[in-house]
């Protein structure tokens, strides 16, 4: 079980980075937009498996504000760059 979790770390680990390279070097805003919904996906899957690896419950918690948080603001910042202004 501990090799899978170091597996499953890893590969999230690395779908991070690579989501940051493309926050970084995305050639329109668009990409940039993603990447960044993409890191919050990525976030999500790294504390939910620190918080099976740990055996608590609080991580779960915490995932779904964050997760609630990475919705909204994406959708703001999206809705931001395409019409510049968030409220109507």
């Amino acid at each position: 079980m501990n090799i899978a979790f170091i597996i499953a770390f890893i590969a999230t680990g690395f779908a991070q980075i690579l989501s940051m390279v493309r926050l970084v070097i995305g050639p329109s805003v668009g990409d940039r937009i993603l990447a960044l919904d993409t890191m919050v996906v990525n976030a999500i899957g790294l504390i939910v498996l620190l918080g099976i690896a740990q055996g608590t419950r609080i991580y779960f918690e915490v995932t779904l504000i964050i997760a609630m948080l990475g919705f909204v603001s994406t959708v703001a910042y999206a809705r931001f760059i395409l019409r510049g202004d968030i409220i109507e």
